[in-house]
This record gives C-alpha cells, sequence and structure tokens, in this order.
C-alpha cells in the first residue's frame, strides 16, 4: 500500500526547485554540490523522498538563504499553531516552481507599463470559470 505524499515535503521540494530554477542551475549541478545523483533532486523537488536537515541546510547555503526560506508560506503541520496558512498559497507555489510558472513570472516582472501588466491580469482573470473566481482574486487585492 502506497502512502501519500507529505504536504510540508512536497512544499519544500517545490521551494527548492523554485530556487534552483531562479538561479538557473540544473539538477545535476544541484545534485552534484549536495552529493547526490540528480534522480535523487528530482525526488526531492516532487516531495517523494524527504531531505535530511544536514541536506536542506547545504542546499540553502548553496542558494544563498536561510534554511527557513523553505517553509516561508508552507502548509500547516499537522497539531502545530501559528503556522498555518491557506492551501491556495502552497498551490501558487507550486505553480512558480514549474517552468511555465517560473517563465510566466519573470517575463511577467519585466513588463515595466504598469497600465499592461494590470491588463494581462484583467485578461487571465477573465479566463478563469466563474466558480473559481472568488478564489483566484484576493479580497486584498488593490487595483
Amino acid at each position: 500500500m502506497k502512502s501519500s505524499l507529505n504536504s510540508v515535503d512536497v512544499y519544500v521540494g517545490a521551494r527548492l526547485r523554485m530556487r534552483r530554477a531562479m538561479l538557473g542551475m540544473s539538477q545535476s549541478k544541484l545534485g552534484a554540490v549536495l552529493g547526490v545523483t540528480f534522480q535523487q533532486i528530482q525526488k526531492y523537488e516532487k516531495g517523494v523522498n524527504r531531505i535530511s536537515a544536514s541536506r536542506l541546510k547545504q542546499a540553502a547555503s548553496v542558494f544563498d538563504v536561510d534554511v527557513d526560506w523553505f517553509y516561508e508560506g508552507g502548509p500547516a503541520i499537522q497539531g502545530a499553531k501559528g503556522w498555518a496558512e491557506s492551501a491556495s498559497r502552497s498551490l501558487d507555489v507550486e505553480f512558480l516552481s514549474t517552468t511555465d510558472g517560473f517563465r510566466l513570472n519573470r517575463a511577467f516582472t519585466r513588463i515595466r507599463d504598469p497600465k499592461v501588466r494590470r491588463k494581462i491580469i484583467d485578461l487571465v482573470e477573465s479566463l478563469v470559470p466563474p466558480e473559481d473566481a472568488a478564489e483566484a482574486r484576493p479580497a486584498d487585492a488593490v487595483r
């Protein structure tokens, strides 16, 4: 019987992938630095294998971030108080850690004209099915 993936492991893996992609580092190169194969990096990034504390600290050093960075905005740990975050927030990070999400975010941030950026946001939001529209637009969004 296969157990389901732990949401924190998936989240940390997504953050690992996002930071690696932001730096333009391949899975092979990160694996070499951490002393594991690129296949192991793939498993970490998908949350299939849990990354050890020592490897996570090593990755944080390579990426020039604090270890806490991997957990920021992450899902709640069952039974823990004060660390809860909405499920949609972790889904956003999962999307940003994909190739499409990373490319979309990078390209969007290069658009300098705020009116053009607003029109792109309006276009994308108009494509969201009505039942998902309330989730897509945060209540505190500034126009």
